[in-house]
């Protein structure tokens, strides 16, 4: 079975959906024998410089993996024009790649851009393919995240786009229950054709691991009771609601809020944390790969948080890498959301009103006044992350493009 997907962001990019597309595409090669070819872009947050050149396709080849490296611009993305500078330059590279691709049974597209379906799908009718869509995030009201940008126009064209993809789609795929119906009863999306696959954590390379460990020493953080957000630092986690809990939390002194990443929120919450004088803030940068499970590891629990409605029209990937390392979370969600479904099922966290720092605060101290209810969670965590274990989602995707592509049986 030859698939082709399109996204933005794959190897050597630090973006979450870059890196869990990179572990579908080169399981589907190694485990499931497919011939799999990726149109990315050039990585934004890597070292290096993938698909430099003027040419606007660029090819490589990575574990059994196709690269079609579409060129694009390559700013950073914290200003709106440098993100549609982006997206637009990559679209329009993503097009051309899509005449490089030969025969493939299924194009599936992720979201990033969220245009980015319309080259996929063209390249799916070229070729006599199938065609799937992925719904990382759901736009506009994604896009209406965006602090310095808000075009009416814009946000219509966007769901016009999307509403199609999800009418053209033999198959849609959903992160979670909550999404589903997103796309069900707001965006029209046949809910026969809609299929609810997990984001996940690879749980053989992820495990649970002491807290004395070498990140933690180096950092001081080996005594203090640690809470951390771990990823990316943009507009739709809410951190600020993090920074106005650390206040109200500065006077029981081994508590420790620690921000690992990057992102566009990140120099404007520094600048608050530094304004508030907390003490009780650090912030550390993306960490590699390879060293991720220490830095999970010094925490004591996690922060789970998004913007008050936004839930299911995005999924927070962090949490299944939090559940595998074994560790707690506090759910700063609506209710509905997959995170705070999670919490509740496997009793493996708290939750709080997203947006409220006394209700995050609250749930801070409740898990370090706690800690023998803190651990039980911690063994939870664990117990739930085997649900969604790497393993289990690259079987169902598996399953799925066989069945959308009648290969089913040859499978």
């Amino acid at each position: 079975m030859h698939i082709c997907f399109f996204n933005r962001s794959y190897w050597p990019d630090q973006a979450a959906t870059g890196q869990l597309l990179t572990e579908l595409a080169e399981d589907l090669v190694a485990r499931h024998g497919c011939d799999v070819t990726v149109v990315a872009g050039r990585a934004l947050h890597a070292r290096g410089d993938y698909g430099r050149g003027i040419a606007p396709v660029v090819r490589e080849r990575r574990n059994g993996v196709t690269i079609l490296r579409a060129n694009g611009s390559r700013f950073r993305p914290r200003r709106f024009a440098g993100r549609a500078a982006n997206y637009l330059t990559y679209f329009t590279s993503a097009t051309l790649a899509g005449l490089h691709v030969s025969k493939p049974d299924v194009v599936v597209s992720l979201t990033d851009p969220p245009i980015v379906g319309l080259a996929a799908l063209w390249t799916a009718r070229r070729t006599g393919a199938r065609f799937v869509y992925v719904c990382e995030d759901i736009f506009p009201e994604v896009a209406a995240l965006l602090e310095d940008f808000h075009n009416e126009t814009v946000n219509r064209t966007l769901d016009r786009i999307n509403r199609r993809l999800l009418r053209e789609a033999d198959a849609v795929v959903a992160l979670g229950d909550r999404m589903r119906r997103r796309l069900v009863e707001e965006k029209g999306a046949d809910p026969a054709r809609v299929e609810v696959i997990h984001n996940w954590a690879d749980c053989e390379a992820i495990l649970p691991c002491p807290k004395d460990n070498a990140f933690a020493r180096e950092h001081g953080l080996v005594d203090r009771f640690v809470v951390m957000h771990s990823g990316n630092i943009g507009l739709s986690q809410n951190l600020d609601t993090v920074i106005e809990a650390a206040g109200r939390l500065r006077a029981i002194e081994p508590i420790l809020v620690v921000i690992v990443g990057d992102g566009a929120k990140r120099e404007a919450l520094e600048a608050r944390a530094r304004e508030l004088a907390l003490g009780n803030v650090r912030f550390f940068p993306y960490q590699p790969k390879a060293l991720l499970h220490e830095s999970f590891a010094a925490a004591d629990a996690f922060i789970v948080s998004l913007k008050a409605g936004i839930e299911g029209y995005i999924v927070p990937s962090k949490l299944y890498g939090i559940l595998a390392a074994g560790r707690p979370f506090i759910a700063a969600v609506d209710p509905s959301c997959e995170a705070a479904a999670i919490a509740r099922d496997y009793g493996c966290g708290l939750l709080a009103e997203p947006g409220n720092p006394a209700s995050l605060a609250a749930a801070i101290q409740t898990m370090y006044e706690d800690p023998a209810t803190t651990r039980t969670m911690a063994q939870r965590a664990r117990t739930a992350a085997l649900q969604f274990d790497r393993r289990a989602a690259v079987q169902a995707y598996y399953d799925l493009f066989a069945r959308v592509t009648g290969l089913a049986r040859a499978a």
